[in-house]
Parts: C-alpha cells; structure tokens; sequence
C-alpha cells in the first residue's frame, strides 16, 4: 500500500506527499501534478524550501493582491489555489501536456533531514528527484526545471552535475554565485540572507508541525506532520547567516554553492530583472555567459521581480521553450532571437529589443541598452 494519497481533482491526477529516497535512505515528499490520462509527458520540477502545500497569498498576500491587480490575465483560467511562491501553476499547465512535480527540500516542508540551502548535499537531492522523475511510468524521460529565485538559483547547481535527463532549464531571475550575487556584493557583506533566511526559510522548516501554517489545501500541516521541539528544529538546520558571516572571503565554503557554469551544458533560457541587481539580474548574465551550453538564451525584463513569471509574456516564453526542448515542437523557438531585452523608458514603458548575442554592439562600441 502506497503511503501518498491519490486523487482526481480540478481536471488533474494529483499525488500528495510521494516519497523520493535519496541516496543516502532519506525520503523527500513531492506533490505530483498530471493529466488524468498521461502515459507520456514531459515533466517541470521544482526543489526548494519554501512549502509546497502553502498558497501564495497566504505567504505573501500583498504581492499577490497586487499582481492580479495589475495584470488581470495572471489568475485567469484557473482557480488559483494551487498557486505556490515562485513556481508554476499547474491548472495552467497541466492541460498543455505537462507534469508539475513539486518536491520540498530537505528539512523543509513535508521532507524531514538537516536543512542547508544551496549546499551540495541539496544539488546532489536535486539530481536525484530529476532522474527519479524521468524514470516514472507517466514520465517521456525528458525533465525541465522552471521557477523563479531560490527555484531559479538551484538549476545552475544541478545542471552543472549534468543528470542525464534534464533536458532543458529555465532559470527565471536566479543568481549563480552565492558569495557575489548574494552573500558579498562588491566585498561588502549583504545583510538580505538575513531576512530571507529569518522569515521565509526558517518558519516553513520541516517539523513546526502545528506551529506552522495550515494548508488550505487539504487542511494539514505545511511543515508537519510532527511537531518537534525548539532544540530539535535548531539542531536540524544549519547556522546559514554565522556561516555567511564567518567566510568573509572566497573560500572552500562559497567554492561548493558555486556551480561551475562550463559544465553546464543543457538548453537553457536565463531570464533576469533589470531591478534585480545582484540577486536576480547578476548572475542571469553571467550564468547565460558563463554556460558551455550550445543552445542558449538570454532575457531581461522589468516589474516587480516576481510578476512577468505568471504574466501571459512571461509564461508563453517559457512554454514555447519547454515546447520545444520537451515536447519536440515545431513553434518557432528555432527563430527565437538569442538576447531579447525589454527596454525601460520614462512612465514605466518597456519597448522590446532583440539582439543576437551578449553584450551587442552598438554604433560606438559595446552596448547593451
């Protein structure tokens, strides 16, 4: 008897809380979006720590008051409550030939174990959630990774370990190098892990149990189904921010988030955000420059860092993408233009450009805007 439930809802086969063993024994739980009939899909998949069961606007509800207030086509054609923090929706994907497979990272929501973001040990779960994926009966073997930030900035790592059936990346305004991009800007330590790590991280730890959120879901525990004490839950998560601060320097540390980017060689789209600066536009360029990758691309936009990911702009990029590198279409992706820019002018106007490379030159030399 399976230990995940099963069942047919809005139009989907969703499996709650699926298993995937590591490869040291531990089990990591995924929820698994899926056509009801599919026998031979391509799959999307997210590793991250931030509660595969909790709703977006319960985990931040001004910004998701405000993007479908701004951008009415985000919410449209769904009922929205399967919409999770940075990751795709699956009402909206689903019914186009996909599989959304959402798996929490280690120590994190539903998946018990020692919490260390960004390490090895997490691009190494990541591997192994892909290759388990790939491997499922409903599955045609070909794997995408899609997801903004933290979803964005783990694909660099794990397709850097090159599995062998991860067919094509979109890393949608993530970093590449945690000790620049993230932890040190200039040399000058960055105090956002701090925050990020404090009040997105640590109260979406595995093991809150009944002091985490509720589901809306299916009324469970985001972060149970224990409930452990204050000492377990610190003894079970790393000391993220002293570690930051006691490696002011490039070192071994930092040397193990870093991906080396010439062993990344799978088709990617790096997208970044021209408001990102260190965080979400950084490491977009220099990720897309740095790759081996022979079929890359290159886009950079602007609004809230967030919300051209759900926008009809945002997500028929993506699908023509993954169309494409999944699912073999002929759609035109062949004529994509490898860097396309939206163009910032006065009174929030973006006017696209597209260029044939990084950086393009312009009538005086270099120029990129």
């Amino acid at each position: 008897m399976s230990d995940f439930k099963s069942e047919v809802r809005d139009g989907m086969r969703i499996e709650w809380d699926v298993p995937i063993e590591m490869d040291d024994g531990l089990l990591v739980r995924a929820d698994i979006f899926r056509p009801v009939d599919s026998g031979n899909c391509p799959a999307i998949v997210t590793y991250g720590p931030y509660a595969k069961w909790l709703w977006f606007g319960d985990a931040y509800p001004d910004q998701w008051e405000n993007m479908i207030a701004r951008h009415p086509e985000v919410p449209e054609g769904s009922s929205n409550k399967y919409q999770s923090w940075e990751v795709v929706d699956p009402e909206q994907w689903v019914p186009d030939g996909y599989a959304c497979v959402r798996v929490d990272s280690r120590g994190s929501g539903r998946s018990p174990g020692y919490m260390n973001p960004f390490s090895a040990r997490e691009a190494k779960d990541f591997y192994d959630c892909i290759e388990w994926t790939a491997a499922q009966s409903w599955c045609n073997g070909k794997v995408g990774l899609n997801g903004i930030s933290y979803y964005a900035m783990n694909q660099w790592q794990v397709a850097a370990l090159q599995p062998p059936h991860l067919a094509a990346i979109c890393v949608w305004e993530g970093a590449c190098d945690q000790y620049r991009d993230m932890g040190y800007h200039g040399g000058i330590f960055s105090e956002m892990p701090i925050t990020w790590y404090n009040n997105s991280v640590i109260p979406r730890q595995h093991g809150l149990g009944t002091r985490g959120f509720r589901s809306r879901l299916n009324g469970d525990w985001i972060s149970g189904p224990e409930t452990l004490a204050e000492e377990e839950l610190g003894a079970n998560r790393c000391d993220f921010i002293g570690d930051h601060q006691g490696h002011p320097l490039q070192d071994k540390y930092w040397d193990t988030r870093r991906p080396d980017l010439s062993k990344i060689t799978v088709p990617l789209l790096s997208a970044g955000n021209w408001g990102g600066h260190g965080l979400h536009l950084r490491g977009n360029v220099e990720g897309y420059y740095g790759a081996a990758s022979s079929e890359k691309w290159l886009e950079i936009h602007g609004l809230e860092h967030w919300t051209h990911f759900y926008t009809d702009y945002g997500a028929n990029l993506q699908k023509k993408f993954f169309g494409h590198f999944l699912k073999g279409e002929d759609n035109g992706w062949k004529e994509q233009p490898r860097v396309q820019l939206q163009i910032r002018h006065p009174d929030e106007k973006y006017i696209q450009r597209t260029e044939d490379e990084w950086h393009s030159p312009g009538p005086s030399g270099p120029n990129f805007i």
